[in-house]
């Protein structure tokens, strides 16, 4: 979590941009991830520099031949001349890093730097200075990125909805994601859920003495000094995959997954629905997801490798997601609550599916609070493991995420239920969790198939009501007469005075 001071510079920077014309949150982002990318570009030249200059090797610097493309350079130019040079050669060079066949370049190739005015550049660049990116951290720098992304508070015209950042985290302490493992979310939007999971494993492998803690008890410094170099190359390079179809928010994921340490993200622009994406069959280990909701796609673009009939995208991705996990894999997705009691065939169908075809480890039902302001939907986080058919289902019953369920969604403890559903998870194994009146239990399969594979919570959790004694009708007019009586009486005794003594 950021520092007060570095919150307070991003939302400066926000009011810039909102004041000098940049109204959509979408290319705002944009526009400041190019800012802030151009500047780390520099910070991050002079480090490489640095470490070849220590162990004696030779280092060629990404701006040999383009020294005027550097951050120091041109943000001393003066404002007749700062913007046209951006746009003209600074911003040209940016997009070409890394070669034309790499997913950065294919996805920069039709970006635009559209800062309007030469004063609004200038803003932009005296803030971004001020929050001194070089000197933090790792996980600060990425923290900068995600803090900026938390600003898309709009739900997108599909239903897509940015997931609030504890739920990811809980999401992927649930699946424990490890080296080797590959990794993808198929509405990967802004890429939270794979930065979560790079985070995660970091942390794993970094000895503890390491780790250190922020004022609010995150951690960082996770520098993953237990892997060798063929496991940071497969963490780096093989491990992280997603898909948008979106191309604003393929690129806005490509800068977070850099921006987080990720040199090479492996980010693609398809709609995975749709015949244009070829389905890797039991291609890989985990898949996290929050797809989009309520969103419906049209019947001639729909793949043909979908068993279950429907234009419901909540019910296709969760089709989907089993088609590309392989034997053994693990899920955590976010869904409607409709997806878990809905009556259709193809509710029911994909419900059947998931439970005889995996073992459906956790149904978690989610307050409805937990995507406000943009959406008071209601939500549920299927966790499953792809291969063995389902004994039974473990239901916890979450009504606290540590932030208030209203629109304003004001910090609380940022923790609610979320430890002691991490904590029964991984106690299923050891611990029967019989009783219906408490937040967690299970169910057994035979009980759900009776209850038409309905996997919504009210169905199987008793509500233990308290009995009210009331007096009897006779002892409560008694009262009340009582009380008119004292009334009166009061009102007796209070002396009105006369006109004369007025």
């Amino acid at each position: 979590m950021l520092e007060t001071e570095l919150k307070s510079k991003i939302n400066q920077l926000w009011d810039k941009f909102w004041s000098g014309g940049i109204s959509d949150p979408l290319v705002a982002i944009t526009q400041m991830s190019y800012l802030i990318y151009m500047k780390r570009l520099e910070d991050e030249d002079i480090a490489k520099e640095q470490d070849a200059q220590l162990s004696g090797e030779q280092y060629e610097s990404i701006f040999k031949d383009y020294e005027d493309c550097k951050w120091s350079e041109w943000t001393n130019l003066p404002a007749n001349q700062i913007l046209e040079h951006v746009r003209g050669k600074v911003f040209p060079f940016l997009k070409t890093l890394g070669g034309e066949d790499t997913l950065y370049g294919q996805y920069m190739k039709d970006a635009m730097f559209t800062i309007p005015t030469p004063s609004l550049l200038i803003e932009g660049v005296k803030i971004i200075n001020d929050m001194h990116i070089k000197e933090q951290n790792r996980d600060t720098k990425g923290d900068i990125y995600e803090y900026l992304l938390s600003e898309l508070k709009t739900a997108g015209k599909n239903g897509q909805f940015r997931t609030p950042r504890h739920i990811i985290k809980m999401m992927v302490s649930l699946i424990n994601p490890r080296i080797g493992d590959a990794i993808c979310d198929p509405a990967c939007g802004t890429s939270g859920f794979l930065v979560a999971a790079n985070k995660d494993i970091l942390k794993k492998n970094t000895s503890k003495d390491l780790i250190k803690k922020d004022e609010f008890g995150n951690e960082y410094n996770l520098k993953g000094d237990k892997l060798n170099e063929q496991q940071w190359n497969i963490l780096r390079e093989h491990t992280f995959y997603g898909y948008d179809f979106d191309s604003t928010m393929v690129r806005i994921s490509l800068m977070n997954m850099m921006m987080n340490g990720i040199n090479k993200p492996a980010i693609k622009q398809k709609n995975t629905l749709s015949t244009r994406y070829n389905q890797e069959k039991n291609h890989y280990d985990v898949v996290l997801a929050n797809p989009p909701f309520k969103g419906s796609i049209d019947e001639s673009e729909i793949s043909g490798e979908f068993f279950i009939k429907t234009k419901k995208t909540e019910i296709l991705f969760l089709e989907l997601m089993y088609n590309i996990l392989a034997s053994g894999g693990r899920c955590a997705v976010i869904v409607p609550d409709g997806v878990v009691f809905g009556n259709s065939k193809a509710h029911k169908k994909i419900r059947k599916k998931i439970l005889e075809e995996c073992r459906l480890d956790a149904v978690i039902s989610m307050p409805s609070g937990v995507f406000k302001p943009y959406a008071g939907v209601s939500t549920c986080i299927l966790v499953y493991t792809k291969g063995e058919p389902t004994k039974k289902v473990w239901f916890y019953d979450m009504t606290a995420d540590g932030y208030s369920l209203d629109d304003k969604r004001t910090f609380i403890d940022g923790k609610g239920d979320i430890p002691d559903i991490i904590e029964n998870f991984n106690k299923r194994d050891s611990e029967s969790f019989q009783d219906r009146k408490a937040k967690c239990f299970f169910v057994p399969i035979d009980e759900i198939i009776e209850n038409d594979y309905d996997l919504s919570i009210s169905k199987y959790k008793e509500i233990e009501y308290e009995e009210i004694e009331y007096e009897e009708p006779e002892v409560i007019k008694q009262k009340i007469l009582d009380l008119e009586n004292k009334i009166t009486q009061t009102l007796n005794e209070i002396e009105i005075p006369t006109i004369e003594e007025k």
